[in-house]
């Protein structure tokens, strides 16, 4: 791991004690450069340890996209990026992940010889298409990547989102690429030996059509005493109009069959979830609103997601669509941390953003 910048930020210009009464969502800057695009901390994975807070993301060079896509110049290389807070997200540094090779590229994947202790509290892993990474000391340093099995399938498409069960049994949650290619279809794994073999436990949902459709960016927490909530991130062309949307699934043994909850259900317009069990109990939702006014929007359950509080906007300043892809975590006295890419309307290039907030504000 090599440590690249220190980027040291404050928040919105209140007054401290105003903050504190009135706890209204405060944003600091993760990272932003100009000519470069930041974006998408969905696909690569968050951690924390309290206060200490690790986020990916993906990096390249800003161009503007004619076309109305991602304005991300893909004639040139993008690598990936961590930043690391130490104070629950008010300033950040930015790293160089370990497990990058000179040219910014993945290392060559390798054999696990032996198992992982994921009883270690300083454990993180990393899922990324079809591999997976572990740290053993809070992301400073990784190992692999090791491949991962595909379950019949041409490749998974895997982004970080798991459970650790015991001391080396892990449930993972990612998607795989459908039989004929196209994303995707998402589905349950599990190891019960450290890493060294991950078995199918079940398929999320029935497997879209070919030619149209996908369910990929599993959001998961556990539920009960054998059961998974999941929040999916689905989208597609329907009766001749493209739909994009996130819907619950529930599976009620241990990830073997799952089943499609009524709600809630985002009519977001193309963006992941994500989902995180709180301190007190409760689950804490965000996603990505890629319609005006854009940001990001989140909701709190105290039921395990049978039910869920009104709507609260984190945030509604984007400058455009190309935002979001958010992780979640809580820090130690009770705030959610939202770190997401974003379009503000000052510059042109995507930044990472870090949203401060009150998950007690929704109900």
């Amino acid at each position: 791991m090599r440590v690249l910048a220190f980027v040291a930020t404050v928040a919105l210009a209140i007054p401290a004690f105003s903050q504190e009464r009135r706890s209204e969502p405060r944003h600091t800057t993760v990272y932003q450069h100009d000519g470069h695009f930041a974006g998408w901390p969905a696909n690569n994975g968050i951690w924390n340890w309290g206060d200490e807070i690790v986020v990916g993301f993906s990096l390249g060079e800003y161009k503007k996209n004619p076309r109305g896509g991602h304005d991300i110049d893909s004639d040139k290389p993008s690598t990936v990026r961590q930043a690391r807070s130490v104070d629950g997200g008010e300033t950040w540094a930015i790293e160089i992940p370990s497990y990058l090779a000179e040219n910014g590229k993945d290392r060559a994947t390798t054999t696990l010889n032996a198992p992982i202790d994921f009883s270690n509290p300083d454990i993180a892993l990393r899922f990324s298409g079809s591999k997976f990474y572990y740290s053993p000391d809070r992301c400073h340093t990784w190992e692999g990547p090791f491949e991962l099995p595909t379950f019949g399938r041409p490749k998974l498409l895997a982004r970080t989102d798991y459970i650790i069960e015991g001391p080396q049994q892990v449930t993972a949650f990612v998607a795989a690429a459908k039989d004929g290619g196209q994303e995707g279809q998402p589905l349950c794994m599990r190891t019960t030996d450290g890493g060294l073999n991950w078995e199918l436990v079940g398929w999320i949902g029935e497997q879209p059509p070919e030619s149209y459709g996908y369910g990929i960016m599993p959001a998961t927490v556990a539920v009960g005493e054998n059961g998974y909530l999941s929040m999916i991130r689905r989208g597609g062309v329907f009766d001749g109009q493209r739909r994009w949307w996130v819907e619950p699934f529930v599976s009620p043994d241990q990830g073997k069959s799952w089943f499609l909850l009524d709600g809630p259900v985002m009519e977001n317009a193309g963006n992941p979830a994500t989902l995180t069990r709180l301190q007190n109990g409760d689950l804490a939702l965000a996603y990505g609103w890629r319609l005006a006014p854009y940001g990001i929007r989140a909701k709190v359950s105290k039921d395990d997601g049978q039910t869920w509080s009104r709507e609260m906007i984190l945030a509604a300043d984007g400058a455009s669509w190309d935002i979001g892809y958010p992780r979640s975590v809580q820090r130690a006295d009770g705030k959610c941390v939202t770190i997401y890419y974003h379009h503000r309307a000052d510059r042109p290039e995507r930044i990472i953003v870090a949203t401060i907030w009150d998950p007690s504000r929704t109900r």
